[in-house]
């Protein structure tokens, strides 16, 4: 079988538009060069790669390998490529990140790890007790990078999107909650709300359930670590509001269960916010792909 690095393009652009159509345009290619390489491969590899019959355009099992191969791989070749870029333009720098989100460790680090091994003359760090005031160190050049959910309007900063995240409510398997299908405002009024220890305003709890209408839980305990609030919701000691990725595990647990926020359930995007004139250096633009492919592999898993 022989295999190109257009073949897998090909295949993430397909699954990512969910159509031929679409994702010729995104290629800058015509649609009946994109069904004839479809068409190629598929003969070079004896299956179909999409069930065609669907809308919009899934692929099939045999597809879905294929997409996992080109999720290893395209990052690899890309950072190649920003490797090659960097030993051009140099490739030192300096990279330290604050966080408004406390749950973004089990994303972070993975992106870090791979970074490093890229741009191993930059300064990367982490700087921690700086949640309350990130974006103000941001514009001072005391850290390069924010991870933040909530954009503002800054001069000299540009908060560039990362990946999109469902705030779900979790709470203990006896908890009286655990038989609704979604949580309002209302049910937190006699719950101990556990949350990281953050501004109410920076909890998408607050910001996007309770504030909005009114509402107060009943107490507020703050965690510093998500094993620990995990732990404690699972002992009924407490409900909480965590994003879909951690909790992932969690949905098939016994002792705790997961529940929307509202029928229609809630959004949040997660931003990198940086000083506008670093978003075109070359480490930065990787930093925010490897981040961006991370994210896709933790709603995957």
């Amino acid at each position: 079988m022989h295999l190109e690095l257009r073949h897998l393009r090909t295949i993430r652009a397909i699954h990512e538009c969910g159509g031929l159509a679409r994702a010729a345009d995104a290629m800058n290619i015509t649609q009946s060069a994109l069904s004839h390489q479809i068409k190629g491969l598929e003969d070079q590899a004896g299956v179909e790669l999409f069930v065609r019959r669907s809308k919009p355009l899934k692929l099939s099992a045999a597809g879905q390998r294929l997409l996992a191969l080109a999720d290893r791989v395209l990052p690899e070749v890309a950072a190649l490529e920003e490797d090659f870029l960097g030993l051009i333009e140099g490739s030192a720098g300096r990279l330290h990140i604050a966080m408004e989100c406390h749950a973004c460790f089990d994303w972070l680090m993975p992106v870090l790890d791979s970074f490093r091994r890229v741009w191993p003359d930059v300064d990367l760090d982490i700087r921690p007790g700086l949640a309350f005031g990130a974006l103000a160190a941001l514009q001072r050049e005391e850290v390069d990078l924010v991870i933040s959910s909530d954009p503002e309007e800054m001069g000299g900063v540009s908060f560039l999107p990362l990946f999109d995240y469902e705030p779900l409510f979790v709470c203990a398997a006896q908890n009286p909650l655990a038989r609704k299908e979604f949580i309002e405002a209302v049910d937190l009024a006699d719950q101990t709300l556990i949350t990281y220890p953050m501004q109410a305003a920076r909890l998408d709890v607050f910001a996007e359930l309770l504030d909005p209408a009114g509402m107060e839980p009943k107490g507020v305990r703050q965690v510093e670590l998500t094993a620990m609030i995990l732990l404690l919701v699972a002992s009924n000691r407490g409900v909480a509001v965590l994003p879909d990725w951690v909790l992932r595990e969690t949905r098939s647990g016994s002792e705790t269960v997961t529940r929307p926020l509202t029928r229609s359930g809630l959004t949040r995007r997660m931003y990198a916010a940086m000083r506008s004139d670093d978003t075109t250096t070359p480490y930065m633009s990787h930093f925010m792909r490897l981040g961006r492919s991370e994210a896709v592999k933790l709603q995957r898993s």
